[in-house]
């Protein structure tokens, strides 16, 4: 191994990658992110927002409690993140339209069934087929064929326009699927959400997704082995590890305050549809943060920028107990807390290309998106094991630890050595 000036370790040999890694074009780039910006909207609208708005419904059909639904969806969540790594190696040896393609057939067909199921068990089923076909077509697989067509200059705003969009998802499908249940049943709004996100998904997968061409400078494309050694490399970086602890204490903390924010302005004396609302700036906050962000780290250090919202955001959640009883604070703290909320999937796919480069990049994402979504699959669960022991009070604690954990780790990510070079 070798590393540049700048400290990132790759393998010496490494040529221009046509799958996933190589040097990017110029040239049909727009259009790929802007398919995949679609392509994320109405993926995460028409499966994972949905699902909050269908969660009662299916309850009371199944004859199941809320939690046993919801626990499906935690299981989906897991059957993604058992999926992260194959997904990753497949992306990185041949590419996104395939795999992305057949993701979105399978996830539309998916999407029909679950309308159709009878049982808890049938429901557990789909939900973990959801989740499998989530890990081939949402975030991390779009934001590596993404990466590996624009140079590092342009590729936080390739990132940040697919974000964007896509945090637009819950804004759209939840107030659609309420009103397609609120017409014609749970079952049918699911029949109606199968159609569209086949429409959308499956054509634009098929059609704009391709492989960079390789420029004329290239020798060959990246072999197991060169992919094999720059994976390795990662996994020896301090920094690499360091990431890995502050995304997995963030996307804990993120997801705990994403269930419970509710019940605890409920628990404060707020009625239900205000503590609904406030609860919902948080998606529009998200994209509110990501743009905050991007703008900033023109004239700041990204690491720096990304540890005070961390820290900013331990602050407001160790403040809700104390000030959420009134609405203007309450909404001044939950405002606070929401402009880190979508930091995490904008900064991440950035920080991992300029550290390592494309040759491996879907492999090394997946390694880190694995621990991250296992935290966030079980952050609500803790955190409700927590509220029945002593209340909120030690919920919101925990996620403000969490953050300032987060933040710590940014920091130590930027000033850890860089690792010891493998040779080639």
């Amino acid at each position: 191994m070798s590393r540049t000036g700048s400290g990132r370790p790759q393998a010496a040999t490494v040529a221009a990658d046509d799958r996933v890694g190589g040097h990017p074009p110029r040239s049909g780039a727009g259009r790929v992110a802007a398919a995949l910006a679609g392509t994320q909207a109405a993926g995460y609208g028409g499966g994972y927002y949905a699902f909050a708005v269908l969660l009662q419904p299916m309850a009371t059909t199944l004859h199941a409690s809320p939690a046993t639904v919801t626990g499906a969806l935690t299981a989906s969540v897991l059957a993604g993140a058992a999926m992260a790594v194959p997904v990753g190696r497949w992306l990185d040896r041949h590419g996104g339209r395939a795999l992305m393609t057949a993701g979105s057939l399978a996830a539309t067909a998916l999407v029909a069934v679950w309308s159709q199921v009878r049982t808890v068990a049938q429901l557990y089923a789909v939900l973990i087929g959801i989740g499998i076909t989530a890990a081939m077509v949402l975030y991390e697989p779009a934001f590596a064929v993404v990466i590996s067509w624009f140079d590092p200059a342009r590729r936080a705003k390739a990132v940040l326009a697919v974000i964007v969009v896509a945090g637009f998802a819950s804004t759209i499908f939840m107030p659609l699927t309420g009103v397609l249940v609120d017409r014609y049943g749970w079952r049918t709004a699911l029949l109606v959400l199968a159609v569209l996100h086949g429409a959308v998904t499956v054509p634009l997968h098929a059609w704009a997704v391709r492989r960079p061409p390789r420029p004329a400078t290239a020798t060959a494309a990246p072999s197991p082995s060169d992919r094999t050694l720059v994976v390795r490399a990662a996994l020896r970086d301090r920094r690499f590890w360091w990431l890995a602890v502050a995304f997995v204490g963030h996307g804990a903390a993120m997801s705990a305050m994403a269930v419970h924010l509710v019940g605890f302005l409920i628990h404060k004396g707020h009625p239900a549809t205000f503590a609904a609302s406030v609860a919902g700036l948080l998606g529009v906050l998200s994209v509110a943060g990501r743009l905050l962000l991007t703008g900033m780290q023109r004239r700041l250090r990204l690491t720096t920028v990304v540890a005070v919202v961390y820290t900013i955001q331990a602050a407001a959640a160790f403040s809700l107990p104390f000030v959420g009883g009134n609405r203007s604070a309450a909404v001044a703290a939950v405002v606070a807390f929401g402009i880190g909320f979508g930091v995490a999937s904008l900064i991440a796919p950035i920080m991992l290309a300029d550290r390592y480069g494309t040759t491996a990049y879907a492999t090394i994402a997946g390694l880190l998106t694995t621990p991250v979504m296992l935290a966030r699959a079980t952050a609500p669960l803790g955190a409700a094991g927590l509220i029945a022991a002593g209340g909120y009070l030690p919920v919101l604690v925990a996620a403000g630890g969490a953050c300032l954990v987060a933040g710590i780790g940014i920091l130590a990510r930027a000033s850890s050595p860089s690792p010891v070079p493998l040779s080639s």
